[in-house]
């Protein structure tokens, strides 16, 4: 009899691809899926999916030419770099106009009221608008006006929207997770690709980064907001988890203790190259912490671990790798609950 699972699809930028590989591998083993949430690309995907529309929205992410890559930038330099319109317009153009209560099994979109600071779950009217919303990552895509509320990325608050299917009443929970900083074996599969095109890439989104109007008090803002709302939360982790998100660093001078606020160390990461780096990198690291927040508050049946470090934020000319990779991480995962299972 096959297992009715609740999917839950996390937040992580153009990593969100691995969630149609994930998809792949539990449809190729039976698993009925009964129900989805999800927040940002997870929800983008797991939307998609509901309508019955992933094969399609694969092909034609897979399909992309680097330029094609490129034209769908419509940049925009009024609260995000790109407004968005020709990436959601061609995903509405795959979907169609349908509402979440007429999807083939329930759905949930979490994205994030910032006006009033609370996290806002889509589980009727339209699905465009709550996949919209739900994706508008701070920084990157222009925020979701809906009358006095402006809506972006679910998660800014709930990377990894658990609580929504506890109720399904499924057998088992699976979560995806695509802000791991473990299983670091993983590598996307290499796929050579002009090196013309990723300087071009590159070189567009530095440039979005470093004329982002709202690069001051917005921008200060919106990093003032994200500690704000992730100091109470981090608080109440036990230690394990904040080792593993904080960023590893080599201290000078004696072995042991950690050096003080006023010791001098040296970080081992390269930091941000671009203010659209800078948000980003803040976006991410407030994720890893509150998804191993969701995680320890609401252990899933399974979970699938998707190193954060295998792609940028905004790499989204990556998608078959990303898919391969989702896949194969997937297959990994449920070899062993299998194998522990019988």
């Amino acid at each position: 009899m096959k297992k009715r699972i609740a999917l839950v699809l996390g937040s992580g930028g153009a990593r969100g691809y691995a969630h149609i590989g994930v998809i792949e591998e539990l449809e190729r083993r039976g698993y009925d899926i009964a129900c989805v949430a999800g927040c940002s690309m997870g929800a983008v995907v797991g939307g998609i999916y509901a309508a019955g529309k992933l094969d399609q929205y694969r092909d034609w992410i897979q399909s992309l030419d680097y330029l094609d890559v490129l034209r769908l930038v419509d940049v925009s330099f009024r609260l995000g770099a790109i407004r968005g319109e020709k990436v959601f317009g061609q995903i509405r153009n795959i979907v169609g106009e349908i509402n979440i209560e007429d999807l083939r099994i329930p759905y949930t979109a979490v994205a994030t009221d910032l006006t009033h600071q609370q996290e806002i779950w889509f589980q009727e009217g339209c699905l465009h608008q709550a996949m919209r919303a739900s994706a508008a990552i701070p920084s990157l895509f222009t925020p979701v006006m809906q009358g006095n509320r402006m809506l972006v990325d679910g998660g800014l608050l709930n990377p990894l929207p658990i609580v929504p299917v506890v109720s399904s009443h499924c057998d088992l929970i699976i979560a995806v997770n695509l802000n791991s900083t473990h299983h670091n074996n993983y590598q996307l599969p290499v796929i050579e690709r002009p090196a013309a095109f990723k300087g071009r890439f590159d070189s567009l989104m530095s440039s979005l980064g470093s004329h982002i109007p709202f690069r001051t008090k917005q921008a200060e803002h919106l990093l003032n907001l994200e500690q704000e709302m992730l100091n109470p939360l981090t608080e109440q982790l036990p230690d394990p988890w904040l080792e593993s998100a904080a960023p590893k660093a080599r201290h000078t001078g004696d072995q042991g203790a950690p050096k003080s606020a006023t010791g001098s160390f040296i970080i081992d990461n390269v930091g941000p190259a671009s203010l659209l780096d800078l948000i980003n990198q803040s976006f991410e690291v407030m994720q890893t912490s509150l998804a191993q927040y969701k995680i320890a508050g609401y252990p899933p049946d399974i979970l699938i671990n998707v190193p954060k470090r295998v792609c940028r934020f905004f790499e989204f000319y990556k998608a078959p790798e990303l898919i391969a990779l989702g896949r194969q991480i997937a297959k990994d995962t449920l070899d062993r609950y299998e194998s522990e299972e019988h």
